[in-house]
């Protein structure tokens, strides 16, 4: 527990070490990217689903967005770039990744901070719901973790998987309803593919999240959109799902770390 806390520690301040405004750059950068966003998308290409809380909707979904790539593409590299201290000190390698993970969840959390306080003028209806935002942000952190452990592990003997991550995370950006409404996709026809993207964990996560937090009326969950109820549940086993199969792969894996490296 020790070597952890000082692994997020140290993590945290190298993110900004050299940097001139250090730890602001945590909230500058999601605000920055969702400036860009509702210019280009929102103003220009009239990407919105006609409710007052679009604007703040886009800003959390940037910043959950943020949370999940900075995680898992940080944890992926986490082992390899700590392969020194896997060869002086003896510990569970599992904790370098699970450090790398958690210092994004810091930044989420100041991120989120701001994104509640932009609520109060951005019409967002705080509702006893903001509870149920602890739980989707669990299993936001369940699904980064599994994902960071799995990549992470294939990152150690094949290097390629960071070139074919950043793509993955590119294909999934946009096939996730964050600059655009989920119900711009129903709207055109496809409500088979609305219901079919809620399915995705992240998807499901990113929706819940916003729906809890910011807008039971005006932003859909999956509940609200998928009928069957047992199909619901999918996306609630695949995260458990892709927890296990990070953690099983590491395992099965980790004793050779040090060795390959």
């Amino acid at each position: 527990m020790v070597v952890f806390k000082e692994l997020v520690k140290t993590n945290f301040k190298l993110r900004y070490q050299g940097s001139f405004l250090g730890v602001i750059w945590s909230v500058l950068q999601p605000l920055m990217l969702f400036a860009v966003m509702y210019v280009v998308f929102v103003k220009f290409l009239k990407f919105s689903d006609g409710t007052p809380t679009f604007p703040i909707s886009l800003l959390c979904g940037t910043c959950l967005w943020q949370f999940f790539s900075e995680s898992t593409s940080m944890g992926m590299r986490s082992i390899v770039e700590r392969g020194d201290l896997l060869r002086k000190i003896h510990f569970p390698n599992y904790i370098i990744v699970a450090s790398t993970t958690m210092g994004s969840m810091i930044s989420l959390a100041i991120n989120l901070g701001v994104v509640i306080l932009f609520g109060f003028f951005a019409h967002a209806h705080y509702t006893w719901r903001v509870l149920l935002v602890i739980p989707s942000i669990v299993q936001l952190y369940a699904i980064s973790l599994g994902v960071a452990l799995l990549l992470g592990s294939l990152y150690v003997y094949f290097r390629d998987i960071g070139h074919i991550w950043e793509v993955v995370l590119q294909a999934m950006f946009y096939a996730t309803p964050i600059i655009y409404p989920i119900s711009m996709v129903a709207d055109k026809g496809y409500g088979w593919a609305a219901n079919l993207l809620m399915l995705v964990p992240t998807t499901q996560t990113i929706m819940d999240i916003r729906h809890n937090l910011l807008s039971p009326e005006y932003v859909p969950n999956i509940w609200t959109m998928v009928d069957n109820p047992l199909l619901c549940l999918l996306p609630y086993i695949l995260s458990v799902f892709v927890l296990w199969l990070g953690i099983h792969v590491f395992r099965k894996n980790s004793a050779k770390f040090a060795e390959v490296l």
